[in-house]
């Protein structure tokens, strides 16, 4: 398997995932930030196909989750609904979590072991964006980790998360 076939199959994991998790979530705002994560491992998918098959075409990928995120959380805030979580779910996004993470490092690695400059680029900007859903998932994590997660919607700070 190339890395490009490799890649993508991560990316259709991805979005398998985020939508098993999205299926289950009682939170309608968790809930649409992980069905929305799951949009995103698709459009990486295409990108992925795209450029593997044009080889060396770059579509733009940028995206606004971050935008959309705040703005789910910053809903939630204002409802002021009472959330709770059980600890299967913080277990289902830890793992999420950490398999951004291991994303994001598959990328830079092969950003850093190719000598083709477009697909440097396009690997740098796929590890962009798994950082992106990194903080996501840091931050829902954080989120349900949190004794009384109302109280932290209240205290929430995304400026960490503009540097992206």
């Amino acid at each position: 398997m190339n890395v490009y076939d490799f890649a993508m199959q991560m990316e259709k994991d991805g979005e398998k995932f985020y939508s098993e998790l999205a299926e289950h979530c009682r939170v309608e705002g968790i809930r649409t930030i992980l069905t929305m994560l799951a949009s995103e491992e698709v459009k990486h998918y295409n990108m992925i196909a795209l450029f593997k098959k044009q080889a060396g075409y770059s579509p733009a990928l940028d995206t606004d989750v971050l935008g959309k995120v705040r703005n789910i959380f910053s809903m939630m805030k204002d409802e002021k609904a009472e959330i709770r979580f059980d600890s299967s779910e913080l277990d289902s996004y830890t793992r999420a979590r950490d398999i951004e993470e291991m994303s994001r490092t598959f990328y830079l690695d092969k950003a850093a072991e190719t000598q083709q400059e477009e697909e440097k680029q396009i690997f740098l900007h796929l590890a962009s964006e798994e950082a992106k859903h990194l903080r996501i998932m840091e931050n829902i994590v954080e989120f349900v980790a949190r004794p009384e997660p109302g109280y932290w919607l209240e205290n929430a700070e995304w400026h960490h998360l503009e540097e992206y």
